[in-house]
Parts: C-alpha cells; structure tokens; sequence
C-alpha cells in the first residue's frame, strides 16, 4: 500500500475550494476538506492498518466452526482384527469394512460369522479372513471407531457420530443465528454511541466469548459461547468497513473499501493454516481468540467517524479529528472552511427536520430500497457461504481448499477497484452475479467431465460471487443517508443471515439431484442480479447525509429522476 497508489488528494489551492458561490447547496463540505487535507494521507493509512486487525479476526469468528465441528474420518472398530496400535487403513479393511467413495463406511461393518462366540472379540490373525466375513449383510457399528486423521474436533470430544452427526451442522447454523441477532444490534449501538467505541468492546467480548468457548465442558455449553460470541462480534465487519470509507475522499472509497475487505479474505486464508498446524478444537480456539483481546485499546487509538460526529451535532470533537489529520498529513486546514463545514451541517440537520436517528421515517421513504437490498444480501450470503463450505468437499487437502478458497476472493475484491467507477455501480453488480449464475448453471453441463473441471467453475464462481459482494457492501453504504447508514446496512446483512443458515443445508439437496444446489445458487443469482438494476446509480456521488440527499440519488444532474421517487 503506497501514497502513489492510494492517492494523497487534491492539490488546488485552499482557498479554489471554499470560496466556490453560495449557491452550491449539493457540494459536500466534508469530502472537499478530505480532498484537501488529503483523501488518503499518512493519517487514514495509520487508522486502516489497525482496522484490518478486526477484519481479520472476524474472519476467524464468523467462520472458524467449519474446522471446530468439522466431521472427522472414522471407520468402525473391527473387534476380531483391531488392536490398540490398528491404523484406519489395514489390509483387511477389503474384506470388514464397505467402500464409500475414495473412504470407507463409517457406521457399518461386514458381519463376522465366525461360530466359535469365544473368539469373536479377540483380535487374531487366525480369525480375521475374509471367509469368516459375510459382505452380503451389514451391522451397525458399536460406540468405538478408529481415526484416520489427527484432528480432534467437537465430533471426538463430545461423540459425535453416524446418526447424532447433525449436531455438528447445528454449530454452523447457531452461529449464523448470533450474526442475525449480533449485525442489526450492533448497527444501532454503533448510530446511536458510535463507530469506534461498539467496535472496540465487541472487538474484546468476542475474545472473551471464544476462550470461554475453548473450555467447553459439554455440547450445550459450547453452543452457547458460539452463540453469544457471533451476538457481540458479529457487528466487527459492517463497522470497521464504515468506519474505514467514512473518513476518505470520494475518489479513495473505492480503494479504501477493497484494502479493508481484503484483509477478511486473507483472514479466511490464515484461519485454513492454523486449523491444519492446530488441528485440536480446543487449542485453536485459544490461538484464534487470545490476540483477539488486543482490541481493547482501539478505545485509545482509533479515532472516531468525522461523519458520525457531525450527524450527533459534535462538532468540536469532528473539527478536533480533522485538525488532526491535516497536521499529521502536512496540510493546512483554515479555521473558515471548519467553520463553513459546521454551518452547513446545521443547516441541513435543520432543513431536513429529522431527528438524529430518524429510523422509522427511513423505512418509509426507502422501503423498496431496503427490500430489494435486503434480497440482494440473502442472494450473496446463501452463494458465498455455500461455496465457501462446500470448499472443504472439492476433494484432496480440505485445509488446502479452504486456503484456495480465501485466496481466490483477493483477485474478486480488486476488480471492482477497476469497474466501479468505470461501469458504475449497478452494471458492475449486475454483471458480476450474472457471471456467478452462469458458472453454477455451467456445472450441471461439464461438471461431469471431472474434478479439474468442476474446481475452474467453482473458483470462477467463487470469484465473481466476491466481487459482486463487495460491490454490494460499498452500495450498500452509498444509499443511505448517514445517520441511519450503519443501521440498515446492518438490517440489510442481518436479512442476509437467513441465507447463511440455509446454506449449511443446501448439500443435503445433492441428494434428490447431483447438481440442485448449483441450480439454487444459480437461480437467486440470476434473478437478485436483475433487480439490482433497480437500484440508483451512486458512482461519482457524495455520501448522502439526510433523507432528501439519499432519496435524490436516483435523479440526474439536472433534476431528472431516473428510476422514480421509492428506487
């Protein structure tokens, strides 16, 4: 990350970009004094570097249970064969055990025929043949298995196999629960006390919420840690990633969006190399959640939303942080473009008469908005998270996979920092789902041809589904005005939790037909991605600070509405 390739801002004349006529009621004061003081100078750089510590560990919450519940590779114990030191693969496996797939049966056996009753639980060569073993009939195995692997997840620890493996699932779907639950709360904790303060706490709950969980002493207690940690950390993305674009330049959102989100992918990434170094539950849990307490201090370091203090009227604390940022990035700052800023402000929370958290009026005049948004995130949480859980099932190293599968979302969050601006923001949302739907639909054609096959479409869809989301979080918080902004990007990603808690089951679909839940990603990416053309157009626009401003995204420069007063 370079001041070359982020842009240090505008470098007119101070007095060229204030003295501009009165008459400029839509110029955003804010964003030009950004522009001025540079819109992304060492002062953004330094606050971005520590807002990509909560990215990454919300990396870890939101998605760590994919290898602390994960299913672990076991066989039944063969009791005439097996001995304490019998690996999972023997020789005689052939002639006990039933293939499955490229593994073996994990809740059946052969059964032994053998007439002499004293010898059946007696390890011994002498009895274990393959004449003593009927492959024409099967039994259920009994409470001992033998493990293939190492890992140690919850299944082992609290015996979760064959037929109680769908507790396992129900960790997935808690924690989607607690994200339902957790985004919207934090939402209107982080409008009503602000960005930085409901980040830092949620931040060192969290950590508190997964060491507690580390030391689980049965299933129940471990689903309630899983619950309460995503209800208080939940909210570390929605408010890192606003609190990262709120204080940049109009032109540096984009950049700033993109490097923030990244560092969630690259969380993903790590996440997949410490649960293959740290393969017991219990011991992950501690390395993934014990730094996690660090971010206590961002009570102490982080500054907080210029914008956020200006819509609660804190006008000193806003022109404090902006002296700031202007000192530490070598600009000068007068004392009348602070004083037009404050003015402007006031004038517009008055103007606008709203209240400082004018919720019920938003969902008034933005009702179709927030509906087809909120669809827009069902579409990407459904998508994104299948394929991301259905990673670890591609076959081969499922650490591996899951590694593949963060990485290849860094090249997805980049694109758009190349066709925002250029396409716009709905043909860039649009074209990308509809790429998504064209390689899910694209599987049930060559999937058949194998594996190699079958992973390009995936990644390729994994890859558009990326950027498409990303698009989706920067849209999200372009159209709406400021002071409800966290809150219904937080409503909006809360509806989208509904997605993540059915994707957990959409492999159970592959039972019906091989390829159905490919035709169900498919489907609501095709058709999500439609409907967003419905969406206003935001590219090129200021962040809208009251309800008037937001409504008028939709009309063009000379007053022309594009897609009508609700769209």
């Amino acid at each position: 990350m370079t001041n070359n390739a982020l842009g240090n801002g505008s470098q007119s004349n101070e007095t060229e970009s204030f003295e501009k006529s009165d008459d400029e009621s839509d110029v955003n004061v804010l964003d030009t004094i950004l522009v001025h003081i540079g819109e992304f100078g060492r002062y953004q750089m330094f606050n971005y570097v520590l807002l990509c510590i909560p990215m990454v560990f919300n990396a870890f919450q939101s998605i760590s249970y994919v290898f602390t519940t994960s299913p672990v590779i076991y066989r039944c114990n063969v009791p005439q064969c097996d001995s304490a030191t019998s690996q999972y693969w023997e020789p005689w496996v052939n002639f006990t055990i039933p293939p499955k797939g490229s593994s073996l049966d994990s809740c059946n056996r052969y059964i032994f025929e053998e007439a002499i009753e004293k010898y059946t639980s007696i390890p011994s060569s002498e009895f274990c043949i393959a004449q003593n073993f009927n492959t024409s009939r099967l039994e259920k195995c009994g409470k001992d298995f033998k493990f293939r692997d190492e890992e140690y997840t919850v299944s082992n620890e609290f015996g979760f196999f064959c037929s109680e493996e769908w507790k396992l699932n129900m960790a997935g779907t808690i924690n989607n629960v607690g994200q339902f639950i957790g985004i919207p709360l934090g939402g209107l904790l982080a409008d009503r006390y602000g960005r930085k303060t409901i980040l830092a706490l949620a931040g060192f709950l969290s950590s508190i919420m997964g060491i507690i969980r580390s030391f689980s002493v049965n299933y129940y207690m471990f689903l309630s840690f899983e619950l309460l940690d995503m209800v208080v950390g939940s909210t570390l993305f929605p408010t890192a990633f606003l609190l990262a674009i709120e204080l940049v330049g109009p032109k540096r959102r984009v950049a700033a969006a993109t490097i923030i989100t990244i560092f969630y992918s690259l969380g993903e990434a790590l996440l997949g190399v410490l649960a293959q170094q740290f393969q017991n539950w219990r011991v992950l849990l501690r390395v993934l959640y014990v730094p996690a307490a660090v971010q206590i201090f961002f009570l102490f370091l982080l500054p907080e939303s210029v914008r956020w203090l200006l819509s609660q009227r804190r006008e000193d604390q806003a022109i404090s942080i902006l002296r700031r940022a202007a000192r530490i990035n070598k600009r000068k700052l007068s004392n009348s473009s602070l004083e037009q800023l404050v003015n402007l402000n006031n004038s517009k929370l008055e103007e606008a008469k709203e209240s400082t958290y004018p919720i019920r009026k938003a969902f008034k005049m933005f009702s179709w908005r927030i509906t087809n948004c909120s669809f827009c995130w069902f579409t990407h949480t459904l998508v994104a998270l299948g394929l991301s859980l259905n990673s670890v099932n591609l076959g081969g190293n499922k650490y591996n996979n899951f590694m593949l599968n963060g990485l290849v979302q860094v090249p997805g969050l980049i694109l758009p920092l190349f066709i925002m601006n250029s396409l716009g923001r709905r043909t860039s949302l649009c074209g990308s789902m509809l790429v998504c739907a064209l390689c899910m639909g694209a599987t049930i054609l060559f999937g058949k041809y194998g594996y190699a096959t079958e992973l390009i479409l995936f990644l390729i869809g994994k890859f558009a589904i990326t950027c498409s989301f990303q698009v989706l979080y920067f849209f999200t918080s372009e159209i709406f005005p400021t002071n409800v902004r966290n809150s219904l990007l937080s409503l909006c990603s809360m509806i989208g939790r509904i997605g993540s808690m059915i994707a957990p089951q959409t492999p159970l679909l592959a039972n019906y037909y091989e390829y159905a839940p490919q035709i169900l990603f498919a489907g609501f990416a095709l058709v999500s991605g439609c409907l967003t053309l419905l969406f206003p157009e935001t590219s090129n626009k200021c962040l809208p600070t009251t309800m008037d401003e937001a409504s008028n995204l939709n009309r063009k420069t000379g007053g022309k509405s594009e897609q009508g007063d609700d769209i």
